[in-house]
C-alpha cells in the first residue's frame, strides 16, 4: 500500500492506464479487508460533490451516495457520514457563497497573533507593523507624522 500512496490522493479521472492497474493490483494484494478501497471510492465521491456548481446537485449525490450512506466494518467512514449529516447546512452554504471562504482570514489573524506572541508584546505599534510586515507580507498605509516646522528654516535678521 505504500506504494500506491500518491496513487489514492489523486482524482479518478487523473490517473492513466497504467495507474488504474497497479491501483486495482495494489488493493488486491493488500487491501484484506477492503477498507481502503472503499475509503478511496468515498473520497472520490466527495471531490464530485465538492466540484458541483450548485446547491441542489451535492444535496442528492451526498443522500444516494456512498459518502454518507454506513459502510460496515470502515469506522473512519462512519466517523466520515455522522460528520457530514451534522455539517450538512454549513457545507451546502459553500455552494451559497460561490466557494468563498474565510479560511485566508483567519490564516492570517493566527499568524498575526502568533507573532505577537512570540514578541512577548510590544510596546511601539511601528515596531508591531513592522514585524507583521515582515513576517506575513501584509501592507499598512502609514501616514507621514505631520510636520511641526515648516520646510525651509525661518532666518532672524
Amino acid at each position: 500500500m505504500f506504494k500506491i500512496r500518491r496513487l489514492l490522493r489523486r482524482h479518478a479521472d487523473h490517473l492513466s492506464e497504467r495507474g488504474w492497474q497497479r491501483l486495482f493490483a495494489a488493493l488486491e494484494a493488500g487491501d484484506v479487508n477492503q477498507q481502503i478501497g472503499m475509503s478511496w471510492i468515498a473520497a472520490q465521491d466527495l471531490r464530485l460533490i465538492l466540484g458541483c456548481p450548485s446547491r441542489d446537485a451535492p444535496r442528492t449525490i451526498s443522500t444516494t451516495g456512498s459518502s454518507t450512506a454506513p459502510t460496515p466494518g470502515v469506522p473512519e467512514l462512519h466517523r466520515l457520514a455522522r460528520t457530514i449529516d451534522s455539517w450538512r447546512e454549513e457545507l451546502l452554504a459553500y455552494f451559497d457563497t460561490g466557494g468563498v471562504s474565510n479560511g485566508p482570514a483567519e490564516a492570517m489573524n493566527a499568524l498575526i497573533k502568533k507573532i505577537k506572541r512570540v514578541g512577548h508584546g510590544y510596546r511601539n505599534l511601528d515596531n508591531y507593523r513592522l514585524r507583521l510586515l515582515l513576517h506575513c507580507g501584509v501592507t499598512w498605509h502609514t501616514p507621514q507624522p505631520a510636520r511641526i516646522r515648516g520646510r525651509l528654516p525661518r532666518l532672524a535678521a
